[in-house]
């Protein structure tokens, strides 16, 4: 049954709370603890500068980056601790810019998991073409944006049936709602996870002689 926009948005609401739970158990980077990660990053001036390394505790490659005087630059991508890839999320200036992409985090697709969502970002708002996919690989909804706004909105069930406009756009928001929430819990592990880069007190650096000192 394709349901009532206002039985789809209180779907919704529920979707976006067993998504981001779904995020702490089976990405597993949202409910560990501080001294589950390797940190592998460099400073300048006291900000993040450079390529960004997150790591649990027996190597595995959680979260690759890069910063620029402490903002996002370029690709950041999250994996599970089983090794599966599940977003690549582009930056320019710490906003979000490019292409958004999600997998779901399903150990049975084998290497390559299935694909959730892709959606046009620009200047940190979705702007252009928005598509997702269910876990079986169906078709889930073709969404337009301008500036963050949706113009136009196409969707189905899972079964394939076409959702009219009213419902389709209920599910946009839907899944809008589910999939900020998740982006949120994936960048908010980063946030708490930057390189070190508070300067040393004062004593400590005074301890360190300058060129000119050595020279002497």
């Amino acid at each position: 049954m394709v349901g009532t926009p206002q039985e789809l948005i209180g779907a919704g609401r529920r979707a976006a709370v067993i998504a981001v739970a779904a995020l702490a158990c089976t990405a597993g980077v949202v409910a560990a603890s501080d001294e589950a990660y390797r940190v592998t990053g460099q400073c300048r001036e006291g900000h993040a500068q450079g390529g960004y390394t997150l790591r649990a505790m027996d190597g595995t490659l959680r979260v690759q980056g890069a910063f620029n005087q402490g903002q996002r630059v370029g690709s950041f991508i999250f994996w599970t601790s089983s090794g599966m890839r599940v977003a690549h999320l582009p930056f320019d200036n710490d906003v979000l810019a490019g292409t958004v992409s999600l997998w779901y985090a399903d150990v049975r697709a084998g290497p390559e998991p299935p694909r959730k969502l892709e959606a046009a970002y620009r200047r940190g708002e979705r702007h252009g073409q928005t598509r997702s996919w269910y876990a079986s690989g169906q078709r889930r909804g073709e969404y337009e944006y301008i500036d963050g706004e949706l113009r136009s909105a196409r969707a189905w069930s899972e079964t394939g049936d076409a959702y009219d406009e009213a419902a389709a756009r209920a599910l946009a928001d839907r899944d809008r709602a589910a999939d900020t929430d998740y982006l949120d819990a994936l960048l908010a592990v980063v946030r708490r996870h930057l390189p070190d880069c508070t300067p040393p007190p004062a004593q400590q650096r005074a301890e360190v002689p300058n060129q000119e000192e050595r020279a002497l």
